[in-house]
């Protein structure tokens, strides 16, 4: 009898195309029942995955949600050379179009709500989320923190608002007009909000 060596990869699936697996399964799952409704069982169904092996990879549909999310928006679009208007404006258009795509808003919007009640969600949502982007936005703005979290909240709270009272992403003329308001009070530097 022949044995086979074993092999140098433990069974199962590769990691790497698992979370892009799961991620697609999540925005599309949140998209078709809504936040509420898109468990982590419905969402390894949609994929085919145990639903004990996405609990070992995230341990709450937060968790989940958050790295979906991180994955959805990744890098900030900074612009080699761009001046403040340039990445002021860029970044609200982004974050705008990101929060458009199919089940992107709804899930943001989601797990902001259920962080509301949950310190633990609120803390992940925190530091996995908005502090490597409003770290990478002080940066490139030479903004204090206080102005950051200001301009994020101006820009994140108002196009999740709309997505809440319509069930639609702004238009790109609101779009335009938010620009339009925010972009005076930040495009002139540092000072009081």
């Amino acid at each position: 009898m022949t044995r086979t060596p074993p092999s140098a990869r433990p069974p199962g699936r590769p990691r790497a195309g698992l979370d892009a697996e799961v991620f697609t399964a999540t925005l599309s799952t949140v998209q078709e029942l809504g936040y509420a409704r898109a468990t982590v069982e419905r969402i390894a169904a949609a994929t085919g995955i145990a639903k004990t092996t996405i609990y070992r990879r995230w341990p709450s549909k937060g968790a989940l949600i958050v790295d979906c999310l991180l994955d959805a928006f990744g890098p900030l679009p900074l612009k080699e050379g761009a001046d403040r208007a340039e990445v002021l404006s860029a970044t609200i258009r982004w974050i705008a179009a990101t929060i458009g795509e199919p089940g992107v808003g709804d899930a943001f919007a989601g797990v902001f709500s259920d962080a509301v009640s949950d310190r633990a969600l609120r803390e992940i949502l925190s530091s996995r989320l908005q502090d490597p982007y409003r770290l990478a936005l002080q940066d490139a703005l030479d903004e204090p923190e206080n102005r950051v979290l200001f301009f994020i909240d101006t820009v994140v709270g108002t196009l999740l608002h709309r997505m809440g009272m319509t069930g639609e992403p702004m238009v790109d003329a609101d779009v335009d007009a938010l620009v339009e308001m925010v972009l005076p009070h930040y495009a002139r530097g540092v000072g009081p909000i």
